[in-house]
């Protein structure tokens, strides 16, 4: 069981639902089936697809330091952090229209010392089992 990954994979897939539902009620309002013709769209688009790109990352390092027993703490730290970068992001990404803005970076900061911890951790917790 996985029940530390569960928890934020569960938050972080409603985050994404959130998103999706942006993009789609933008591409209604537009009758915009394909593309990004307007900035507001292009904006909940890359938004939306930005966290796709850092989340499933994200959680199977997550889901792989839970397998090799690191501790809960250890998990819950960047699990959390991860939640707070990804809504951060998300705001800050429409507030600044795409452009520089505090949640914007710190979400990005936020999201890539995430993984790299993960990244650490998990290499130190499998490192004696390689060889």
């Amino acid at each position: 069981m996985l029940p530390i990954t569960s928890l934020y994979a569960a938050i972080l897939a409603l985050l994404l639902l959130k998103l999706a539902f942006g993009v789609i009620k933008i591409r209604q309002f537009h009758k915009s089936g394909l593309g990004y013709e307007h900035k507001d769209l292009l904006l909940a688009g890359r938004t939306h697809a930005n966290a796709t790109e850092y989340v499933p990352i994200s959680l199977i390092l997550l889901a792989i330091a839970e397998l090799n027993g690191v501790p809960g703490i250890m998990l819950h730290i960047p699990g959390i952090v991860l939640v707070v970068a990804r809504i951060g992001h998300a705001r800050g990404f429409k507030l600044g229209s795409g452009g520089a803005h505090p949640g914007r970076y710190w979400g990005t900061l936020l999201t890539w010392m995430v993984i790299a911890w993960l990244s650490f951790i998990n290499i130190y917790y499998s490192g004696p089992y390689l060889f």
